[in-house]
């Protein structure tokens, strides 16, 4: 597994397309054992692809975040339980008000530990889930090169905070989750 030694800690890697990279730190943020989350790109063809070129949809990327977290204090099943619960995994052509393959959902998985855990909540949240047996689209997917977001899509919900959360309602994201996650 892909890992970083800091402080004399092994932390390992987790990588997720969720649509708008923006909300999608919030959500991993908050919880003890996440060292850091940063908004990228990845899954796609271009080499430091930019913001502009992403969102064209020619590049194959998606929005992403990679959070660096202590497995001795949150699992890799606690996180994808929060990755779950952040995003509409039913809704195959991006995330609430974002359209297009760089707003897609995915899970990149760096180890085939990961890769076995990914596919076993997905089955969990398929069979038990809050969605009606809709699909669950959110494709399972190795991870590829991650390339780091402008500096100012980083942390976006600490440095714009009422942005971020007219945003975050007014995309119909906030409604959604809370709608969705209230009745689970």
């Amino acid at each position: 597994m892909e890992s970083e030694n800091l402080e004399n800690k092994s932390y390992q890697l987790a990588t997720f397309a969720g649509g708008c990279f923006w909300c999608m730190v919030k959500p991993f943020d908050q919880w003890p054992g996440i060292i850091k989350v940063v908004s990228g790109y990845t899954g796609g063809h271009v080499e430091n692809p930019t913001y502009e070129q992403v969102c064209t949809d020619r590049t194959g990327h998606y929005e992403a975040v990679q959070i660096t977290f202590d497995p001795s204090i949150i699992s890799y099943d606690e996180i994808l339980t929060v990755f779950w619960q952040s995003i509409d995994p039913t809704d195959a052509g991006g995330q609430f008000g974002d359209r297009g393959s760089s707003y897609q959902t995915a899970i990149f998985y760096h180890s085939e530990e990961q890769k076995a855990a990914a596919e076993k909540s997905k089955e969990e949240l398929q069979k038990n889930g809050p969605f009606g047996g809709l699909p669950i689209v959110t494709p399972i997917l190795p991870a590829k090169p991650f390339y780091l977001a402008e500096n100012y899509h980083q942390d976006y919900y600490k440095k714009n905070p009422t942005h971020y959360q007219r945003y975050s309602v007014g995309s119909g994201r906030a409604g959604f989750l809370e709608r969705t996650w209230k009745k689970a």
